[in-house]
């Protein structure tokens, strides 16, 4: 049975459309509604429906912002467009989104029915298609990683091939072994054998091949100290053991623990980013023992790395000045000050990146740096930016604190300087703040419990109170000044919200003036 949801502003309609549709009978689930494309993400993402039906004009974000986000983010969904509206350009528009279908409002009981007949049975060509194709443990991992198939597709698929995949939390890991003469299969296997060997209770794995000398896991447990555990001990303990015990090297990335399926895709993409800035500090290291100047200067990398995660800013200077004093004998123009100063970039940008985890990628700052170190020619150079290190540091250490404390503010103060503008919408001031609509509607609800609509009306509202009290326009003119081209929806809004309609408003504030 297929699971329908229905997401229009106009509660009519979403009421008409769920009762009259015997949904069993006809072997649909109806799974909720919504009132608009805002409020409908969340709902969309807990029952996974196999059917949308979505309104295109619809207040704050409309069907075709809905219907964009929900083909990227979980394309197996399949989207029926409905709208009053008979112009073309919509359908076009809906059209090229990818749509299954595309009605005029009012629809039929039977129209719907003989609709959903045709899209179920689309879905269902789908999933034999699929189902033909071979599903092997190594490609379901693969997407996984990926971000290629979404979580109802892969428990779907762990199910087929007896995988456990259901857990409290995840952590991608990337391995890098590279033996001492070619790249050896044998040798990628006997790592992965030993590594999976190791694994002990609560922790379990998924793992596959990249490449011929990759290995990818996913780390799997219910306990997430347990689990934050061995990816801080991975590093510094078991790579160290597996090189030794096989004679290899091992260039290896962790991600970070997430709580979904989902999240997999994204701490496989940090694990790439550490095992990178991994590489290159190991590469690094071993330049810098190649290197035959006689030099005995050595710098403390665990002070810096300290004071990077607890320092402040007034003390920057004299940290800077007295952790650099044993350097102002240091050659500054000679191979082994560059790797030196390399060394240290290349070690906090990844202490940096696992300790404070921001959306900042490391990969990308690393050879901007490595051209300013080749600029250092004088130990007042070398103070200079190492105080421009530990700022750039602390930008992500700031971002990781209070990391969505100023998205906030930027979406209030966007919609307070911009609530009269009746086309403004959730990809509008997702734009202005910098992230995705979906993550931007999540992150507001979360961060000050309520939704973004609701935090729009509410401004609209208050100020369509106050043109109440303080001017003579008629209330269709304040509709517009608010951002409502449409009075009557105004005006239901309006008294939803006080009570009162807004000329009952305005009659008692009259009242209140002459008592």
């Amino acid at each position: 049975m297929k699971k329908v949801m229905i997401v229009d502003d106009e509660i009519l309609i979403r009421e008409n459309i769920r009762s009259c549709v015997d949904w069993t009978k006809e072997g649909f689930i109806y799974c909720g509604d919504a009132p608009d494309g805002e409020i409908a993400l969340p709902l969309i993402e807990e029952q996974q429906p196999d059917i949308l039906i979505t309104d295109i004009k619809m207040p704050f974000m409309d069907g075709l912002e809905l219907t964009a986000i929900v083909r990227k983010q979980l394309p197996h969904i399949k989207v029926i467009i409905m709208s009053g509206h008979d112009e073309f350009r919509y359908a076009q528009n809906a059209i090229r989104l990818g749509v299954e279908d595309y009605c005029l409002k009012p629809v039929s009981a039977a129209e719907l029915i003989e609709l959903l007949r045709k899209v179920s049975v689309k879905i269902d060509e789908e999933q034999k298609r699929l189902k033909g194709q071979a599903i092997t443990k190594e490609r379901l991992l693969a997407d996984l990683c990926g971000g290629l198939i979404s979580t109802s597709e892969a428990i779907e698929s762990a199910k087929e091939l007896n995988l456990s995949l259901s857990s409290r939390f995840y952590a991608a890991a990337v391995l890098d072994v590279r033996p001492a003469d070619s790249a050896d299969r044998q040798l990628l296997t006997s790592v992965r054998n030993e590594l999976d060997r190791r694994l002990e209770q609560p922790i379990e794995c998924l793992s596959y091949y990249r490449s011929k000398t990759e290995l990818v896991y996913i780390f799997k447990s219910n306990s997430a100290e347990s689990l934050t555990g061995f990816i801080q001990t991975f590093n510094s303990d078991i790579r160290l053991q597996l090189e030794q015990l096989f004679d290899c090297e091992i260039y290896a990335g962790m991600g970070s623990l997430q709580e979904r399926i989902q999240g997999i895709h994204i701490s496989c993409l940090e694990a790439d980013e550490d095992k990178y800035i991994s590489r290159l500090t190991r590469l690094n290291q071993a330049s810098l023992h190649d290197i035959h100047e006689p030099m005995n200067i050595v710098i403390n990398r665990s002070q810096f790395l300290e004071f990077a995660k607890i320092g402040v800013p007034a003390e920057r200077d004299s940290f800077v000045r007295e952790f650099a004093a044993p350097l102002k004998a240091l050659p500054f123009i000679s191979s082994y000050s560059f790797y030196l100063f390399n060394d240290l970039t290349l070690e906090a940008l990844r202490c940096a990146k696992q300790t404070f985890r921001t959306g900042a990628d490391p990969g990308c700052s690393a050879p901007r740096l490595q051209q300013e170190i080749k600029k250092i020619a004088s130990w007042e150079d070398c103070c200079s930016y190492l105080n421009g290190l530990l700022q750039e540091l602390w930008q992500w250490r700031s971002e990781s604190s209070d990391k969505y404390g100023d998205v906030i503010k930027q979406a209030k103060d966007y919609i307070q300087s911009h609530y009269n503008n009746e086309q403004l919408s959730l990809k509008m001031m997702a734009a202005h703040v910098r992230i995705s609509p979906s993550h931007l509607s999540k992150v507001f609800s979360q961060e000050t419990g309520q939704t973004l609509t609701e935090y729009l009306t509410q401004i609209r509202i208050g100020k369509a109170m106050e043109l109440l009290k303080t001017t003579r326009s008629k209330s269709f003119e304040i509709a517009f000044e608010v951002g409502y081209n449409d009075p009557h929806y105004f005006s239901n809004l309006f008294k939803k919200m006080t009570g009162m309609t807004p000329k009952e408003y305005r009659n008692q504030g009259e009242k209140d003036e002459t008592a």
